[in-house]
């Protein structure tokens, strides 16, 4: 995973319920014991990380500091729209007007791909060097919590939208520079993080097709997340099949057929993305909701070795 931490932008990818926002915790982590001071960034309005990590949650567009090194911040498209009415619209008073405006909100509802540019906006600026805004904390790496694969292609298409639309103005220079980032291999890095089970890793193939396409990228990592343990060889397995219905005999056949189909999907997902230079796996944690002990163990699979 070392290429993954000399970049400036990590986008975590996946489609939902696999573990997404686990993996991005967890690589936030990893960088923050790696010694980069790191912001893990969320979308929509979600705060998970910070609970998972038993932290204070704190409001929209505030990036506070969940451990050392290790900050946090959660985007809120209206937070966002205020925040760049106020840096681009002259005059105080005129924002403020424009952020309270019940018609102006209907229009940047309505305007297709303007919310999104607004969220992909705000991720651009914090990986900014300085950064746009005066006294603002600079990172040496950004990760971003981003939303299900069909939300995201969205995401990405927004700038490239806005820049064909706009042509001229700070708009479409701002939808440009975002756009050229994104493409930038040296900037930005995609992940994907899928369980291995036919649904995501379809879903992961289809991602980095569509990446291909939007942003003439592919996948840069894949993380398989919840791997069982493959406890028994196949023989063993064969022997289990022949034992009658003792409950702990029925749940080692379970275990036993649930770890050989996750490894067939896994040669599926290695077969057919076999261009993808970074692989890992971590594994399945039996506990009932993630703590910040488990973060730390995934995180610890995931940190650069020395």
């Amino acid at each position: 995973m070392r290429p993954l931490f000399d970049r400036r932008l990590v986008v975590v990818a996946g489609k939902g319920g696999v573990g997404r926002t686990t993996v991005t915790a967890a690589l936030g982590l990893a960088a923050a014991q790696c010694g980069l001071v790191a912001l893990v960034v969320e979308v929509d309005g979600q705060s998970d990380i910070p609970y998972a990590l038993a932290a204070d949650r704190a409001g929209t567009l505030d990036e506070v500091e969940l451990s050392p090194r290790l900050y946090h911040v959660t985007i809120d498209r209206r937070a966002v729209l205020s925040e760049y009415l106020h840096d681009e619209v002259p005059g105080p008073v005129s924002a403020a007007i424009l952020a309270r405006s019940r018609l102006f909100q209907l229009f940047v509802d309505a305007a297709p791909g303007l919310n999104e540019l607004l969220t992909i906006g705000k991720v651009w600026e914090l990986i900014q060097r300085p950064r746009h805004r005066r006294r603002a904390r600079q990172y040496d790496l950004v990760i971003l919590d981003a939303p299900a694969s069909g939300q995201l292609i969205a995401l990405l298409q927004a700038p490239k939208t806005f820049a064909s639309i706009a042509r001229t103005g700070p708009v479409a220079r701002q939808a440009e520079a975002i756009q050229a980032s994104l493409r930038d291999p040296g900037l930005a890095a995609f992940v994907s993080v899928v369980t291995p089970e036919q649904m995501p890793v379809s879903e992961t193939v289809s991602l980095d097709g569509a990446l291909s396409l939007l942003a003439g990228r592919r996948l840069d990592a894949i993380i398989v997340n919840r791997l069982f343990p493959q406890r028994f060889t196949t023989e063993e397995g064969e022997a289990l099949a022949r034992f009658g219905p003792d409950p702990a005999l029925r749940s080692a056949r379970w275990f036993a057929a649930r770890a050989r189909a996750q490894r067939g999907q896994l040669t599926r997902l290695e077969t057919e993305l076999c261009h993808v230079p970074l692989f890992a796996a971590l594994p399945f944690r039996f506990t009932e909701r993630i703590r910040r002990d488990d973060l730390q163990s995934l995180a610890s699979l995931l940190a650069p070795r020395s």
